[in-house]
């Protein structure tokens, strides 16, 4: 049964990296003294190193220990054999590179679908829909697939911004570029607010996180689902 928490971002306004979901990774992981960290996205193109050791800092707050799949010889055997795995943000045109590059992306399909507890947050949270096309990251690497882990049956749109009322912004709103999505492609997108994140146990999905989500689906207007509502019937 699968067990997911898959995170808008990994740090809220005024809070040190990963503290507000502390207290529900100390549940999700707590089978696992060791976090298998997938540094591949690298944010501001930070070391696989650096990053790891940055994601050390926060999960020692909860007394676990972390590895990098950088530092495995066989990263494949590493995903196998983990107790658990956390997919850091980034840049997900890089992560999912990697992935393919290293012939990942079915090993961690499978070892999350087998029940291994995972934490995707931003480009970690956006390989867990069906595809990237909803990612705002820009394209700085061509992966072979924009396909990616279908554990849930929509895309996810990260770091959701609502359109600011009087701005004189005259680019695109996130609203208009998931639109433009919907011309082409039929699957929901989830636009998650910063400090949201969805927990899927098994075939449910639940909101969490003290703000809603917005939902975009081909052919309807964008709606609000409240924290706490049950998405798992959104394909």
């Amino acid at each position: 049964m699968k067990h997911i928490l898959i995170a808008s971002t990994s740090t809220v306004h005024g809070s040190e990296y990963l503290d507000y979901l502390l207290e529900a990774l100390t549940s999700l992981f707590k089978d696992a003294d060791t976090i298998l960290f997938v540094p591949y996205a690298r944010p501001g193109g930070i070391s696989h190193k650096d990053y790891t050791e940055i994601v050390q800092i926060a999960f020692s707050k909860i007394n676990k220990s972390v590895q990098g799949l950088h530092e495995f010889d066989d990263p494949k055997e590493a995903i196998r054999k983990s107790k658990a795995i956390f997919t850091g943000g980034g840049n997900t045109f890089v992560l999912v590179n990697q992935l393919y590059k290293n012939g990942l992306m079915t090993e961690l399909k499978t070892a999350i679908e087998s029940g291994i507890p995972y934490l995707g947050t931003s480009a970690g949270s956006n390989i867990c829909g069906l595809t990237i096309g909803t990612s705002n990251d820009m394209p700085i690497m061509y992966p072979p697939s924009f396909n990616t882990l279908g554990l849930v049956p929509f895309n996810i749109n990260p770091h959701y911004l609502d359109p600011e009322p009087g701005s004189t912004h005259m680019g695109e709103t996130r609203d208009t570029r998931i639109k433009e999505f919907h011309r082409f492609n039929s699957q929901p997108v989830v636009g998650l607010r910063e400090g949201s994140y969805l927990e899927v146990t098994g075939s449910k999905i639940v909101l969490k996180g003290p703000l809603k989500a917005r939902i975009f689906e081909k052919n309807k207007q964008p709606y609000e689902m409240e924290t706490a509502s049950d998405l798992s019937d959104l394909n």
